[in-house]
């Protein structure tokens, strides 16, 4: 897709703030420093419209973008990270869960991962959570350049195997520095809209 408007729409702190403009919304889960924010900007051929953070788990909220009036990017907080207090963590979780279960306009969740390890418990948890509410869960593999080409299969097979990833679930890699999966990642989603 030639994206050529993309844009914050609200950073909400609480389900009030959520948008109410009836559009798509795909939603990017994933644990701090996984690379959210990157996998959006290189998305939308933005370089800091999603701000990546230094300090992992800075996101507490759940930011809306809107992608050339047809979609919403949510941008879902970053788990896993161990200096945020767990009463902060129980209640990003209700947030989040919240969201993920009642959100009517939620058509698609992406969950990513980073290639080179197994999925952590919180990955599987997340996962678990996602697969929960909806039919198909999009994992996309990151850092597929920080490995080796041959290691790749073996790495994604890892992943599915932990996961225990359904039929209805695609597993996509992809690097924000070379862009591959970039385009394989919009057919997905260029789908979603052709649907509804």
């Amino acid at each position: 897709m030639n994206i050529t408007k993309s844009e914050l729409i609200i950073t909400a702190g609480n389900k009030k703030q959520f948008p109410d403009n009836n559009q798509i919304e795909i939603a990017f889960a994933g644990k701090s420093n996984v690379g959210k924010s990157s996998l959006i900007n290189v998305l939308i051929n933005r370089k800091a419209l999603a701000r990546t953070s230094s300090t992992p788990g800075k996101t507490q909220t759940i930011n809306f973008y809107n992608i050339q009036d047809k979609f919403n990017f949510v941008d879902l907080p970053g788990y896993g990270y161990a200096k945020v207090s767990k009463t902060l963590r129980e209640s990003w979780g209700k947030f989040i869960e919240d969201y993920l279960g009642k959100r009517s306009s939620l058509k698609q969740v992406v969950l990513l991962i980073d290639i080179r390890h197994a999925p952590s418990e919180n990955d599987k948890l997340m996962y678990n959570w996602i697969s929960f509410f909806h039919d198909n869960v999009l994992v996309v593999a990151t850092k597929v350049d920080k490995i080796k080409r041959s290691q790749i299969a073996k790495h994604i097979s890892i992943i599915k195997s932990v996961l225990q990833l359904r039929t209805t679930d695609r597993i996509i890699p992809f690097s924000a520095s070379t862009k591959v999966g970039k385009e394989e990642i919009w057919e997905l989603l260029d789908s979603i809209e052709e649907m509804e």
